[in-house]
């Protein structure tokens, strides 16, 4: 009796086994990728189009080389356009992609497309074989109503076709009276560009370091709440200025440097601190957020001001302080 029941289990456990296997099996071999192509119609007219459909099934971590097929199907067969992928979620971890190719066909035959390649990973699979049949017009050769050939017919007359040529018309008349304007003029002994060019005045950098920070002043920007752009204006217009009045690059160089650079100048001995004062309230606000007092605000101007007149060149330290004598009295 025990034997006989040590048989049973023995058969019910080969058959668990069995199917356990066969159940793995197909769930691998449903794993694999899957490529399938399709055609909208499997006849066409010389110069119809149709479209081959492609449905692939893969896993999301396959590594897949799609097929691509830049403009020939198969000598007879071009493709005119490719469409992007279309991917979508199909569960299991696996995707779909779809994409579609627009072919046609000048020469009329039976033609049996060859299967699209597929690689994932090191694996290649391949779709399935499509049959395209491409036919002629039908010719009636039974009427025995046959016409020659048509004389050479002149086309209808179209302005746009020779707007070009009144364009190059147009080109040589200015041509002709450019050339005829500049002998008129050279024979008059007069200059050939009558009018005269304005003359540039350049202003030295401490007057165009003043007439910035006049107009950053009067626009009032730290009393509207934009203490951040007020501070910057002032920093940049001071960094413009020692680059042009000293000849240092300090658009590129950090406030620090700047200070290190002019603490050594002689002429900027008596006003390094205005200087100083400025650019380190501007790198606060402008770096760290802080929130400049008014009495900052009006200082940091105040020192701007004092720095460009006291390195101003000699001449133009003794003009701006006869303009201050005479403004006081």
């Amino acid at each position: 009796m025990k034997k006989k029941i040590e048989g049973k289990s023995r058969e019910w456990m080969a058959v668990a086994i069995g199917i356990v296997c066969l159940c793995i099996g197909t769930q691998a071999a449903a794993q694999q990728p899957v490529i399938v192509a399709s055609l909208d119609t499997t006849q066409l007219l010389i110069g119809q189009q149709t479209v081959i459909r492609l449905d692939i099934a893969a896993n999301y971590d396959s590594k897949l080389q799609l097929p691509y097929i830049p403009d020939t199907l198969m000598r007879g067969v071009e493709v005119l356009n490719i469409s992007k992928p279309d991917t979508t979620d199909i569960g299991n971890r696996r995707m779909r992609i779809k994409y579609n190719y627009l072919i046609t066909s000048f020469d009329s035959a039976l033609y049996l497309l060859p299967p699209f390649r597929l690689i994932a990973d090191k694996d290649t699979f391949y779709s399935n074989d499509l049959a395209l049949k491409v036919s002629t017009l039908p010719v009636d050769t039974q009427s025995g109503k046959y016409y020659d050939i048509k004389d050479v017919m002149n086309p209808p007359f179209v302005l746009a076709d020779y707007v070009h040529v009144l364009f190059y018309i147009l080109g040589i008349c200015i041509l002709i009276l450019i050339i005829v304007y500049v002998i008129f003029r050279k024979r008059k002994q007069k200059p050939i560009f009558p009018f005269k060019k304005e003359e540039k005045v350049y202003l030295p950098p401490h007057i165009r370091a003043i007439q910035a920070l006049d107009a950053i002043k009067e626009r009032r920007l730290w009393q509207q709440g934009h203490t951040k752009e007020y501070h910057s204006l002032i920093s940049d217009t001071l960094r413009k200025y020692i680059e042009e009045r000293f000849n240092v690059n300090a658009m590129e160089m950090t406030s620090s440097d700047i200070l290190q650079r002019m603490q050594g100048l002689s002429e900027a001995d008596l006003v390094f601190s205005h200087l100083k004062q400025t650019l380190l309230v501007a790198d606060l606000v402008k770096f760290a957020k802080y929130g400049a007092l008014p009495e900052e605000n009006e200082g940091s101007m105040m020192n701007a001001y004092l720095f460009v007149n006291g390195t101003a060149p000699a001449q133009a330290a003794l003009e701006n302080d006869i303009k201050e004598e005479n403004i006081t009295q």
